[in-house]
């Protein structure tokens, strides 16, 4: 009897040293590791894409503030577009050059404008500045998928890796015909660490999805405004040159 309470006090210390993180890794079953190794790399994938876009933004912010200072400031916009014109370093310059080559393709004619030219010519300003938008959101958006991939379904993949554990678990208990807590602990703690690493990765990819995703369409609405706000000028421009 003493022996059978010293060799269950043994596992028991045994199973209790092997329940650490570490631990937990280095006994999971093979697929089970290979799902832990998979959310941890998606969760530094995670952090590095989200860093890199909040900086990002903060950079074009900032950016286009001081554009926005400038071009308001009643400067010429012919030495604006000399001096930017063939390096825009943002996107609300892009913008602004895509605009502006636009009016002095047509304005270089020296013809004097109709209704008809200068409708002509506001939607192909338009259309440009639009296209320019798009083109410039849609690399600010680039990882933006990821993220979105990594929130939905890390909880899926993390729970697949717990179901397996849990089986395996669950065959070790059968073929041990034991089913003492200290041989099921350590199996079930394996295979929900699995549920764990799924949650770690997915609830910051949400959260900072949701958060980009907004500071992005701002950033895309304050391109839109100037845009706007650009074209009506050049349409002003179109109007008194007539």
């Amino acid at each position: 009897m003493d022996r059978t309470v010293d060799a269950a006090a043994l596992g028991a210390a045994e199973a209790a040293q092997h329940i650490t993180l570490l631990g937990l890794f280095l006994q999971a079953d093979i697929v089970v590791k290979a799902v832990m190794i998979m959310l941890i790399l998606a969760s530094f994938w995670v952090w590095a894409v989200m860093y890199g876009k909040w900086q990002t933004l903060r950079r074009m912010q900032k950016r286009a503030q001081a554009f926005e200072d400038e071009f308001w400031s009643g400067g010429s916009l012919d030495e604006l577009f000399e001096r930017i014109g063939n390096n825009p370093q943002h996107p609300m310059a892009s913008v602004f050059v895509a605009a502006m080559r636009e009016w002095r393709r047509t304005a270089s004619r020296g013809l004097a404008f109709t209704d008809a030219m200068r409708i002509g010519l506001r939607e192909r300003i338009d259309r440009a500045m639009n296209v320019t938008i798009s083109r410039e959101m849609e690399r600010l958006e680039s990882w933006m998928p990821f993220l979105a991939t990594v929130g939905a379904t890390a909880p899926f993949i993390g729970l697949f890796g717990t179901v397996w554990g849990i089986m395996n678990s669950f065959t070790a208990i059968a073929a041990m015909k034991n089913t003492n807590l200290t041989v099921v602990a350590p199996g079930i703690a394996e295979a929900l660490f699995a549920t764990a690493m799924g949650l770690v990765a997915a609830i910051p990819a949400v959260i900072g999805y949701n958060k980009l995703a907004n500071d992005l369409g701002r950033y895309a609405q304050r391109l839109e405004g100037f845009a706007a706000e650009f074209g009506a000028i050049l349409s002003r421009q179109t109007e008194s040159s007539s």
